[in-house]
């Protein structure tokens, strides 16, 4: 269930830092409201998903996705300069939260688990 709450808060990052740029530097209301609802509702699924994930895992391949998407989207829809470079780097944040997946195998702590042998949680 991480993962879709991991899936559910980029999207959401996404809207949220559309809405952003729709608001033309908050002089719009309803892109304003619009980006501060997506924001919350971001951070709060977010939030969700470090229950279960590793924080910097999560983290990396939420801002990075965000990135690689909000990316496409200024080419798409706001005319934003498709560059060769633009496409190498989209292409190798993609490559890099592939990789961090990758490496969050079999062998990984669940955050519970781990601040538990830590001494962190509360008794």
């Amino acid at each position: 269930m991480s993962w879709v709450y991991l899936l559910l808060a980029i999207l959401l990052e996404v809207a949220g830092t559309t809405s952003m740029k729709l608001s033309e530097g908050l002089s719009r209301p309803i892109p304003t409201v619009l980006m501060f609802v997506f924001y919350v509702l971001c951070f709060s699924s977010l939030s969700l998903a470090l229950k279960e994930m590793e924080v910097g895992t999560a983290y990396a391949i939420w801002s990075g996705l965000g990135t690689a998407m909000i990316a496409v989207i200024g080419v798409l829809f706001f005319k934003d300069a498709f560059t060769v470079k633009k496409v190498v780097a989209v292409a190798l944040i993609i490559v890099g939260c592939v990789l961090l997946n990758l490496s969050d195998g079999a062998h990984a702590q669940q955050p519970a688990k781990a601040q538990q042998d830590a001494g962190m949680t509360a008794e």
